[in-house]
């Protein structure tokens, strides 16, 4: 029975993860740690990451905007790899020199407030 609840709970874990990454604007980026901050606990940034690499619906959740809190791509992106990602990106008018982003930039503005706090 504790399996069945771990299940719904990464379930709507998961949910809450994917649609806010659905809400990221084309031509904006977010972190992961702004991503789980938004989803409701600042520490499930390597969750945010697990949440997007089984990704279900790589067309309608763009996880491709999704970077790490230095604006770099993701070496392991799972629809292709990093080069995919950064190909992704730059399709939407986000230069990603390097492989990486400039947040100051192209970070999406959403914010929560646990986000803040952690600035």
């Amino acid at each position: 029975m504790k399996k069945r609840i771990y299940g719904e709970e990464k379930e709507s874990t998961f949910e809450k993860i994917y649609e806010i990454v659905r809400q990221i604007p084309p031509g904006k980026v977010a972190t992961y740690g702004q991503i789980a901050a938004l989803a409701g606990n600042r520490r499930w940034s390597r969750v945010v990451g697990y949440a997007l690499h089984v990704n279900p619906d790589p067309d309608g959740i763009p996880c491709f905007r999704v970077v790490n809190r230095y604006g770099e791509v993701s070496k392991a992106f799972a629809f292709g790899g990093g080069n995919r990602q950064i190909e992704l990106l730059e399709a939407e008018g986000i230069p990603c020199p390097d492989g990486r982003v400039d947040l100051r930039r192209y970070q999406w503005e959403r914010v929560s407030t646990l986000y803040l706090q952690n600035m």
